[in-house]
């Protein structure tokens, strides 16, 4: 027997011992997470891939390609499929004979982000976001639908129902008319921390090294600068050393100690013209999890409109299994004979993170469901250096739920404020195509950007689909 042989031998070995552990460890999941997701085939293949990738391949895949061999690197879709290919590929080359499983295919995605977004004609679709003047003025929503909207988002944290309710009503009439289908989503605000009440000097700006109070109740009539939350009970649960972010990261901060009513902030880092400090703007605290209820009180008044108006419910800051059940009552108890409406689940926070394939599986099972890569939120909680490595984790782990994404947050945004983009946003733009929907947030220029992302996407779909390059015909040197 020579090198080669023994070597392949070792190989079939291996991927054997590999595939038999995936199995089995993928079962057990399967059986903690109920039976119920046992009978989803997206659960099932979930609970296979998150065993193979609880382990480091890399040794492996470096062994396989010298052959030429499979090294899973595509292996989402179909994971104990894509263990048997390489398998009967393994036992072949030694001489023993074996069967290819049936070929695998894209189809389970492909029919779920259908039944999200309905039938499209391009394998990635695009959201937009309506700003205020979508419900009084039809064109622009007509126009967005014409440049190739294929899902409205209406942000709940934003105008009110009666507007909504044009606006939903200008996007149903002007799909009809254009025959081109558009899902409405429905973006439910939940609980986004933001400085409700601030003291200090008119357009106070604050820089690296100042200092800031949080207290649980502002003092307008105090000396210094102060601030107080929108939730006020969080501030009880800072503790000294930990992180607090403003503004989607544009100046962020430490707890220096506590205090009798709050606690004493640093500012740690800013941008050169400083953080205006003033109400409204959003704060994040990476590394506390909040105690707080997922839906608001505004929120359940918002549930009365969306659960009559939307196609598809975006739930903001869901983070646990019980969240989704909540959500779900709720919705119910406002439309009790109605199918249940598509659910997006924004992923914003390290705890929606580490709970990402229970909150998969529990919102699959209900009825059609997508994920959000929120990635504003996501960036100041995780941190800027781990959202490149985040999004494809997430990326990978929908695609083998069978569970459609959509990338999100300041996609093209200089494009759709300004007219002009610019070249990395270009660039993000084309990453997104893996995703199966990208979202754009309102701007001057939206229709604009429309039409310009589904070019981008229109080219990037002859090059790559997910993370399988395409080896289309190469037109500038051919």
């Amino acid at each position: 027997m020579d090198t080669t042989e023994r070597d392949l031998r070792r190989l079939r070995d291996d991927v054997a011992a590999l595939r038999e552990a995936v199995q089995t460890e993928g079962d057990a999941r399967l059986a903690d997470w109920g039976a119920a997701a046992a009978a989803m085939p997206g659960a099932r293949n979930l609970a296979y891939y998150l065993a193979l990738r609880g382990r480091d391949l890399i040794a492996l895949q470096l062994r396989l390609a010298f052959y030429g061999l499979s090294s899973l690197g595509r292996s989402e879709a179909d994971v104990l499929g894509a263990l048997d290919a390489l398998l009967s590929t393994l036992r072949l080359l030694c001489g023993e004979t074996a069967a290819y499983p049936a070929r695998r295919s894209d189809d389970a995605l492909a029919a779920a982000c259908d039944q999200i977004f309905g039938d499209g004609d391009t394998r990635t679709r695009i959201m937009a976001t309506l700003p205020s003047e979508a419900a009084d003025d039809p064109g622009l929503v007509a126009a967005l639908i014409d440049a190739g909207m294929d899902c409205a988002r209406i942000n709940c944290a934003h105008d009110d129902a009666a507007a909504w309710r044009r606006m939903a009503g200008h996007v149903r009439s002007a799909a009809e008319r254009l025959g081109r289908p558009c899902r409405v989503l429905m973006d439910v605000a939940g609980p986004k921390l933001r400085l409700e009440e601030v003291r200090g000097p008119e357009k106070c700006r604050l820089f690296a090294g100042d200092r800031l109070r949080l207290v649980d109740q502002l003092d307008k009539r105090g000396k210094g600068i102060a601030a107080a939350l929108n939730f006020p009970r969080i501030v009880g649960q800072l503790q000294a050393g930990a992180e607090i972010s403003f503004d989607d990261g544009k100046a962020s901060g430490r707890v220096l100690a506590r205090e009798s009513d709050g606690v004493e902030i640093e500012i740690t880092a800013a941008r050169a013209k400083g953080l205006r400090l003033k109400p409204g703007k959003g704060v994040n605290l990476p590394a506390v999890d909040l105690d707080l209820s997922p839906l608001t009180p505004k929120d359940l008044a918002d549930l009365d409109a969306v659960a009559k108006l939307a196609d598809l419910v975006g739930f903001s800051f869901v983070q646990r299994v019980e969240d989704i059940a909540l959500l779900d009552r709720e919705l119910a108890a406002r439309r009790p004979d109605a199918p249940r409406q598509g659910l997006v689940l924004k992923i914003e926070t390290p705890r929606a993170i580490r709970n990402l394939p229970r909150l998969i599986v529990a919102a699959a099972a209900r009825g059609p469901a997508a994920v959000m890569i929120a990635r504003g939120d996501l960036a100041v909680e995780v941190g800027f250096v781990r959202l490149s490595e985040m999004q494809e984790e997430i990326l990978w782990l929908c695609e083998a739920a069978h569970v459609p994404v959509i990338w999100a947050t300041q996609v093209l945004d200089q494009f759709v404020h300004e007219g002009v983009a610019s070249r990395p946003e270009t660039t993000d733009a084309a990453m997104a195509q893996r995703a199966d929907c990208v979202m754009l947030n309102k701007g001057s220029y939206l229709p604009q950007g429309v039409r310009f992302l589904r070019e981008v996407l229109g080219r990037m779909e002859r090059h790559q689909s997910k993370k399988f390059p395409r080896l289309a015909r190469l037109e500038a040197w051919s």
